[in-house]
């Protein structure tokens, strides 16, 4: 399919799935959308964007850790350094293990502790336009579900269910919004909830 057709095609692939993608103005996009995954009202925002010269798509999901189980990991961090470091490196290893692309937004250390707590983590992967096709973005957008519902999971068994409320994020502190998901409020598509008491992954399991 030529370039221009790339958009279109897929917008037209989701609604043939019954979803519900909302388009993002995006000036460093040619075509950017947003939509909820597994199709349902409490799953999570992923973004579907073709970045401008280049021939590819990019499936990613973003998601903020609760505040009260930020809270339960400066705990660890603060009563045993040393365990607290191997759980973010085995935290790393699952992920690449995973086969997505990621990246974890970790607080920043103090002189308590060597690291700050786990605050959020971004998960995509890249489609080229050679391989596009309606079968590979649905399962690269199941992939990176799955993947997000390991992390869950494991944050949920080891820190509890949060108190519902997205916690801090160093990294974004200070930043302008690009879009009214960045602002951190919460709205229909806010790619910043977190996972607290709103959300059960035991129902998509």
């Amino acid at each position: 399919m030529g370039v221009d057709d790339v958009g279109p095609t897929i917008l037209g692939w989701f609604k043939e799935e019954g979803m519900m993608p909302e388009q993002v103005d995006d000036p460093n996009a040619r075509f950017h959308i947003r939509l909820r995954y597994p199709n349902q009202k409490r799953g999570h925002v992923f973004g579907i964007i073709l970045p401008k010269n280049r021939d590819l798509v990019v499936v990613s999901s973003f998601t903020r850790v609760d505040a009260g189980q930020q809270e339960e990991m400066m705990k660890h961090a603060q009563g045993d350094v040393e365990s607290w470091e191997e759980w973010l490196h085995e935290t790393r290893l699952q992920l690449i293990r995973s086969e997505v692309d990621w990246q974890i937004h970790v607080g920043r250390p103090t002189e308590e502790r060597q690291s700050g707590p786990l605050q959020a983590f971004n998960l995509s992967n890249p489609i080229w336009y050679d391989g596009l096709k309606k079968h590979t973005l649905m399962m690269n957008l199941r992939k990176i579900w799955l993947t997000k519902l390991a992390l869950i999971h494991e944050i949920k068994f080891a820190y509890g269910r949060g108190r519902g409320e997205p916690g801090p994020v160093d990294d974004l502190a200070g930043r302008k919004p690009s879009s009214p998901a960045d602002s951190g409020s919460v709205i229909e598509f806010n790619e910043q909830v977190g996972f607290g008491d709103e959300f059960d992954p035991s129902e998509w399991a």
